[in-house]
């Protein structure tokens, strides 16, 4: 299985880039700031999307979508956050979200800096932002790849 991984998108004009990627994949999840009900719309009109809101998301942004998820895809728990609360670390914030919580991916977003890590048995995985003009080092998202139990996840450049 194939999963893009997106953040922080902010309503703002999707690459063409990604948008040609996203159509390979076999879903899109967003771990918050897609902003308003449009983004959303124009991400489920290209696969299935799992999305959580984001602190500056839209009031009916955030009466659609929950501040987490938490699923599985091929026998992998994945937990999904935006990363804004409680303090200003966005991967503290998102161990201390699913510290309770059995997760072999936490994906989360919000710093719009791409991260990769793996702490303990469970990889925190940011996949910055694909058209951030003011935080990001570089235009991102993620990529990951399921297949036998196992995870392969990357960050991809734009």
């Amino acid at each position: 299985m194939k999963i893009a991984v997106l953040a922080d998108t902010h309503s703002l004009r999707l690459p063409p880039q990604l948008l040609e990627a996203l159509k390979k994949v076999d879903l899109i999840i967003h771990a918050g700031d897609l902003c308003d009900l449009a983004t959303l719309k124009n991400l489920q009109n290209i696969k299935e999307v799992k999305a959580v809101q984001g602190n500056m998301c839209d009031p009916q942004v955030k009466k659609k979508l929950p501040l987490t998820q938490y699923f599985e895809c091929e026998g992998i728990k994945i937990g999904v956050f935006h990363g804004h609360l409680p303090s200003k670390d966005a991967l503290a914030n998102a161990r201390q979200q699913f510290k309770d919580t059995p997760v072999d991916i936490v994906i989360f977003g919000h710093s719009h800096q791409a991260l990769n890590q793996t702490i303990g048995q469970t990889i925190f995985f940011n996949p910055g932002s694909p058209n951030d003009v003011a935080k990001a080092q570089f235009f991102s998202y993620g990529l990951l790849e399921i297949h036998n139990g196992k995870i392969k996840a990357e960050i991809v450049k734009l």
